[in-house]
Parts: C-alpha cells; sequence; structure tokens
C-alpha cells in the first residue's frame, strides 16, 4: 500500500468515527475481505474508538491491528452489560483473529437431568438443552462423581436406557430389572412408584444439582418430623436416611459462611510472559462451594486484567447460568453490570473466598506449566533461563555460564576446576581443570585469578564463544579478583554473579553487580536449585581432580625417577624384594640376576652413585 493510499485509507475511517455516537455499543474492525477481525466494547463508542487513531498508540500489536482496518460497524445498545453481552456473543460467532482466546480445547463433563416422562440422570460431554437441563461442566471428575453418588444413592433416579412412555406404563410392557432388586431404583416402569413421587425425588436433586443442600435438608428433616408425629415411621426412617446420607455429602464440601447466599468470585492470574491469563471463577451458593473452574485465556493485544475480567465475566456467568447479585472481583472495574454490583473485599469470609480462587488460578498455572514442561523439557530450561535473565536484568539470555572453584591442602596439589552449562544443563565435554602453576601457598584468590587468566585469554586467542554469565563459587571477594581479570586485564564484558554462604556452609544467597548486591531469590524456588546445583557440581569436579592428584602422588614410588626402568621391571623389583629399602640394599650381582645386566646396573648406580660402575 502506498503513502496515498494509507492516507486515504485512514480518512475512509476517520470520518466513521466521528459520525459515531457517544452512547454504549460494540464495534467491529474489518479487513480488506470483509472479514470481522477484531470485536469491542465501549461505554462512549466514538471516544473509544477514535483511540485507536491516536499518533501516541504505542503498543506493537495495536499498531499491527490498525494497519489491517479497511472498514468499521457498530451496535448501540442501552446499557454497559448489553455491550458486554453483544460483544461476548459477536466474538462467539466470527472468532476474530486479534480478539483474546479461550483456550478451551478441553471439553469438561456436565450432568444432565433429561426431559422424559421419567427423566434420567447422568454424565455427558456432550451438550444440546433440547434434550435436558444441563448442570456443570465440571473440571474435577472426582467432584462430579461424588455428586452422582449422592443422588443415585438418595434419590434412585432410574439407570436403564428405555424410552418410557406413560402408555407404556398402563399397557404393562415394561419388566422389573436388575436395579430394582439392587435396590437403586424403585420401579417407577411398573408402578412401584407413583409419578409424582418420582417427580418429586427429581425436583430434589436438581436443587442439589444447584448447590441448594442446606435448603433441601432442613426440608427433609421438617418432613421427617411431620411423618414421625403422624406416627408414618417407615416413610420417616426413609427420609432419615435420605437426610443422614445429604448431610455427610454437604461435610465433604468447602462451607465458606452460613451468610452468603449466592455469589460469583472470580480471580486472574498471569503467566511470567503475559500472553496467558488464567481466570478462576468460583460460585457460592448458601455459604458453600458448588462450582470451581479456571479458564485460560490467550492474550492477543496485550489485553489489561480488567479488559480479560471483562471478557471473560459475562462468558462464565452465561456458560454456568449464574444469576448471582453480587461478583467479587480483586479490583476496581470501570464497567458495571445491569443485575449484579461488583465488590472488592477487605476483610472476612468474602475476602477468604478471593483468596481461595487467586490459590486455585495459581495452581492451575503451575499444572499446565509442569504439563508442558514435562511434554517439552527444553521449556522448563528457557523458562529457568529467562528468569534468571529477568534477576540480573541481563541484555540477553544466559545460555553459557561458567563457574570455577579451587582445591588444595595447605597450598599442596592446588587444583582447579571450570564447569559449563549450556540451556541450564551440564555439557561434560567442555568442562576443564587446571593445575596452578604460578601461586605457591593456600592462596585462593591469586589461584582463581590464575586460573580465569588463563582461560578466557585462551579462549581469545582460540576464538572460541566466550560464556554469557560466570559464576564464582563464592561471595564478594571471589567477585572482585574474578572482575579484575575479566573486566580490568582482559577488557571483556562477562557478568559476574556469586553464590555465597551462611555460617553453615550452606548456600544462602546470590550477589550480583559492581559493588555486589544481595538478589532476591526465593531459596525454595526452582532456579535458586538449579543455581545450587551448578554450586555443588563445581565443587565435586574440583574435589575430586584434587583427590585424584593427591592419591597418584602418594602412591609415586622413588623406582619411577630412573630413568630406563618402567612399571613392568618395577613390579618385578617389589615382587621379588618386597620393598624399596631392600632394592637400596641389594648388590649389584643380585639386582642383574633379577632384571638382567643392563637394568640391573641402571638401578644399582641410581642408589650407589658414588661407587664406579661395575665392569662388564
Amino acid at each position: 500500500m502506498t503513502k496515498e493510499e494509507n492516507e486515504q485509507r485512514l480518512a475512509y475511517l476517520k470520518n466513521i468515527v466521528l459520525n459515531m455516537p457517544e452512547v454504549p455499543g460494540s464495534y467491529q474492525f474489518k479487513d480488506e475481505t470483509g472479514t470481522i477481525i477484531y470485536v469491542g466494547k465501549a461505554k462512549n463508542l466514538k471516544r473509544r474508538v477514535s483511540s485507536y487513531f491516536l499518533k501516541e498508540v504505542d503498543r506493537f500489536k495495536t499498531k499491527v491491528l490498525v494497519s489491517k482496518i479497511r472498514d468499521i460497524s457498530y451496535f448501540t445498545v442501552k446499557t454497559e452489560e448489553d455491550a458486554l453481552l453483544l460483544e461476548n456473543s459477536l466474538i462467539k460467532k466470527y472468532n476474530p483473529k486479534y480478539n483474546v482466546l479461550l483456550k478451551d480445547g478441553k471439553t469438561y463433563p456436565s450432568i444432565v437431568v433429561t426431559k422424559e416422562y421419567l427423566p434420567r440422570i447422568f454424565k455427558t460431554r456432550n451438550i444440546n438443552k433440547k434434550n435436558g437441563t444441563y448442570y456443570g461442566p465440571f473440571p474435577h471428575i472426582s467432584a462430579m462423581y461424588n455428586v452422582l453418588d449422592i443422588i443415585n444413592r438418595v434419590f434412585k433416579p432410574r439407570r436403564c436406557h428405555f424410552p418410557i412412555t406413560r402408555e407404556g406404563i398402563a399397557a404393562g410392557k415394561y419388566k422389573t430389572c436388575l436395579e430394582y432388586h439392587l435396590h437403586n431404583c424403585m420401579a417407577p416402569c411398573v408402578g412401584k412408584q407413583s409419578y409424582e413421587d418420582y417427580q418429586e425425588n427429581i425436583r430434589q436433586a436438581r436443587e442439589v444439582l444447584k448447590g441448594n443442600t442446606r435448603e433441601l435438608g432442613d426440608w427433609l428433616y421438617k418432613l421427617m418430623e411431620k411423618n414421625a408425629e403422624m406416627l408414618r415411621f417407615e416413610q420417616a426412617e426413609a427420609l432419615k436416611q435420605r437426610y443422614i446420607l445429604l448431610r455427610e455429602f454437604v461435610a465433604k464440601s468447602e462451607v465458606v459462611s452460613h451468610t452468603i447466599t449466592d455469589v460469583d468470585v472470580f480471580s486472574i492470574t498471569d503467566d511470567e510472559l503475559r500472553k496467558h491469563a488464567f481466570i478462576n471463577y468460583i460460585h457460592v451458593t448458601n455459604g458453600t462451594i458448588n462450582q470451581s473452574f479456571t479458564y485460560e485465556y490467550k492474550r492477543k493485544l496485550d489485553e489489561t486484567d480488567e479488559d480479560l475480567l471483562l471478557t471473560a465475566i459475562p462468558e462464565i456467568r452465561e456458560r454456568f447460568g449464574s444469576h448471582a447479585k453480587e461478583v467479587i472481583v480483586p479490583f476496581e472495574m470501570d464497567w458495571k453490570l445491569k443485575d449484579a454490583e461488583f465488590f472488592i473485599p477487605q476483610r472476612g469470609d468474602k475476602k477468604h473466598l478471593l483468596e481461595l480462587s487467586e490459590m486455585n488460578g495459581k495452581q492451575y498455572k503451575f499444572d499446565r506449566l509442569k504439563q508442558a514442561e514435562k511434554l517439552n523439557p527444553e521449556q522448563k530450561h528457557t523458562r529457568l533461563m529467562k528468569e534468571l535473565q529477568n534477576k540480573l536484568k541481563l541484555s540477553k539470555l544466559p545460555y553459557q555460564i561458567e563457574c570455577f572453584d579451587n582445591s588444595n591442602i595447605s597450598g599442596t596439589d592446588a587444583v582447579a576446576g571450570c564447569i559449563v552449562y549450556k540451556g541450564m544443563k551440564p555439557s561434560r565435554k567442555d568442562y576443564r581443570k587446571y593445575n596452578i602453576k604460578t601461586v605457591s601457598g593456600p592462596d585462593d584468590y591469586a589461584s582463581m585469578q590464575e586460573v580465569v587468566r588463563r582461560r578466557y585469554s585462551r579462549m581469545i586467542e582460540e576464538q572460541t564463544p566466550l560464556p554469557d554469565l560466570i559464576i564464582t563459587d563464592g561471595g564478594k571477594g571471589q567477585m572482585e579478583v574474578v572482575r579484575e581479570v575479566v573486566e580490568d586485564e582482559l577488557k571483556l564484558s562477562i557478568p559476574i554473579a556469586g553464590l555465597a554462604k551462611d555460617d553453615r556452609h550452606r548456600t544462602n544467597e546470590l550477589l550480583f553487580g559492581f559493588p555486589p548486591r544481595v538478589i532476591g531469590l526465593k531459596t525454595d524456588s526452582e532456579l535458586f536449585h538449579v543455581l545450587t546445583q551448578i554450586q555443588d557440581e563445581v565443587h565435586r569436579y574440583a574435589i575430586t581432580f584434587h583427590r585424584d592428584k593427591r592419591s597418584k602422588h602418594a602412591l609415586h614410588s622413588e623406582l619411577d625417577d630412573i630413568k630406563g626402568i618402567g612399571p613392568k621391571t618395577r613390579d618385578l623389583l617389589l615382587q621379588k624384594l618386597k620393598s624399596v629399602k631392600k632394592i637400596k640394599e641389594a648388590d649389584n650381582q643380585l639386582l642383574t640376576d633379577i632384571l638382567g645386566t643392563s637394568k640391573g646396573n641402571l638401578v644399582y648406580a641410581h642408589f650407589h652413585p658414588t661407587e664406579p660402575a661395575p665392569a662388564v
């Protein structure tokens, strides 16, 4: 598109905006093919839509959207809630490219009460409202089976699949089945249970599905007492058993407060990159939680948390058929609902409900993250690298991390180790061992400087990739001596961090910067565990190298210093004479008898250098 064509496009769109009314409504952006690419809502259509064409719009994704718009249409409504509902229905109808996406890939089961002559109650994943009334969905399958179990045990709806009719019952077409003999059904199909009694049971089952268990329990208790007063003891006993089962079921539910009757609760949890949001919904009826569900939404235009909640609340309330007059939310909402009010609790039971909703949202986010990382382990490593990058405010992802450690005993057999992690995983082929050459005595700082100088001087010379982050096994002192070499001597710009230990020699803090400062990092977090693994690995590597070197030194024999005498000759001498002392004391004849003339003379001459060489 040329500059002139773009100017004509913007002029056309701005002319539409100028003629828009200043009333609530929904607007639709269309592309060059006439396809709706975005549906929005507004309390003031003219003011909201004109904001898209202001020069100060700086969000990249919004600029992309605006560049795709070729036409604008809109609908006006009377109230803010009508605008919300209209937006919701249009998004469902057209599924616009740039609108928030509800990631509802999994169909959760619901419980249906059919519209048959003798209704059935069972679970289903196929929703067809012509066939019955649906309750749910149930994200937790165990909770759904608990509800079905109490309904089957208490109200005994029929479980057969026959299309039972009034005429069929009157004609005696049906027979009792096994469920009747197992006391799971009271056989309304053969008239052993009256139609009115069966329908009353179904009505009560609906109350359980709606969450009105307390009111139903009170009604059953009063009916039981009434039957007992009228000396109908069998009916009273049956009602008593039903009441007890219902009370046990309610006891297992989350009881919040008997003063809270009908409330919706919404909370929102973001992921680390703010690409997705998890909106948890809790419905409370008569003080008891009877619905809890978390939806995942994908942001398309960097929508705010308020935008997402405003999109989700009407849709979720519609899905669950909620008409609660009070909606608990975590922050102020600019919009209003026609038949409900937003409420932000500060304390008490409603505050507890909001915290419970937030906890469920965070748990859902954690579960989704773990599930994704099981399918793609690299995703976890990338997440940890990004987290470390954000914590340290690094300019690039710390893909290659190197860590150093020294090991010696009073300065003897001094060595150092360097380990390399790539993508948060050990790259053992890149590990390096160093014998300390220029430092005498137990000077850890000087040893560290020697090793760092040798490593990065060689990497510069060989032009191999330098690390994205250096981690020292120590605190401020170790960081400073490494910085002196890396930055002051070698003129390299490599970030340096340190892992400091407490009095019990346990890693307790991450240091970074110049001068070093403590980085806020929970010691029970995954990132902290990975960093301590790096520290433990470099410590293990350096200690193992030091032990190997010390062991070789301890096993060194004076025989190894004799030029021309190899391990086999040495072992033969030790086998015959048992010790180096006896080898030293042996005469030339004995040594030549064991080793032969040439090697025997070499060994004898080594231990008796002042004596003349024996005649050959």
